[in-house]
């Protein structure tokens, strides 16, 4: 079922919610200046069979207002668009899955809305703390010494964004997601192509929107609050994710409390068909476990 959301004055989100209306909700929150519909379409289908799933699209991006230029906003509004989203769906606490930006969203909900969390999964992003990771060997490495984006991505990041027509812009996509996929998997061309056209056709649009990169970054920081936190926290390690490389899982993984790692061979920083049986079923079984009663 599909709905639009008003979650500010003139700012309305699109809204997809899947499987019973019953079942335990589960939303998905995608990353920076992407769609909803880049979670694929085999992963929803298989999380609704057991979930409420609800996925939607952030501000400037696939069907819901493009706003940025007139209504400039913080990328800690988008964490308020996700808690507007469960309000607007009458949905008192979900699972939270998050990828990406959408990993430090769902990070930012843990921290300031536990109460509306009732589990959370964090897919290729970096904790929102200044806290040290110690290293396997008991060394110690300051939170911004970690390393950074790869420099492959960095180049394709650097290099703008020109309209050449929509099968360039699906080729550039496809390269886009070729990087990001680390290299340790065979890279599927036609399954990415066909995603994106999929994503074009629902935003009715081929461009895009930097709303996301040019929002204001600030007061993102919840160092405290994810080391204090009760709401259980799984992270996902990828091994070959590009944009936050190892150790940033681990060290998410000893930032928030109580977290625990789950490795999902090959996985870079994309979902594609070789990684959704494993990550399908680490989102379940994290979901379906029991709560740890934390004081």
């Amino acid at each position: 079922m599909e709905q639009f959301l008003t979650v500010a004055p003139d700012v309305h989100l699109w809204t997809e919610q899947r499987g019973s209306a019953d079942a335990p909700p589960l939303l998905l929150i995608m990353g920076a200046g992407a769609s909803g519909l880049g979670w694929p379409e085999p992963l929803v289908k298989a999380l609704a069979a057991h979930h409420r799933v609800i996925r939607y699209d952030h501000r400037d991006t696939g069907r819901s207002t493009w706003s940025y230029e007139q209504q400039p906003y913080r990328i800690t509004d988008l964490a308020a668009d996700a808690i507007a989203v469960l309000d607007g769906l009458g949905v008192e606490r979900a699972h939270v899955v998050g990828l990406s930006l959408g990993g430090m969203l769902a990070q930012l909900l843990i921290a300031d809305h536990p109460d509306r969390v009732l589990s959370a999964t964090l897919i290729g992003t970096a904790a929102l703390s200044t806290a040290p990771y110690t290293r396997p060997d008991g060394t110690v490495l300051p939170a911004e010494e970690l390393p950074g984006i790869s420099p492959e991505v960095l180049e394709l990041w650097s290099q703008p964004v020109e309209d050449h027509g929509l099968e360039s812009e699906l080729a550039r996509r496809v390269t886009h997601w070729r990087t990001l996929s680390g290299g340790q998997l065979p890279f599927d061309a036609a399954y990415f192509r066909n995603l994106e056209r999929r994503i074009i056709e629902h935003a009715g649009r081929y461009t895009t929107s930097p709303a996301h990169g040019l929002a204001d970054h600030s007061g993102m920081l919840r160092t405290e609050a994810l080391a204090t936190t009760g709401v259980p926290v799984q992270v996902i390690l990828a091994p070959a994710e590009p944009v936050f490389p190892p150790p940033h899982a681990q060290h998410l993984t000893q930032a928030v409390r109580g977290a625990r790692l789950t490795e999902i061979p090959g996985m870079g920083h994309a979902l594609p068909p070789q990684v959704l049986p494993a990550l399908t079923e680490a989102i379940l079984t994290h979901a379906a476990a029991e709560p740890v009663q934390r004081a």
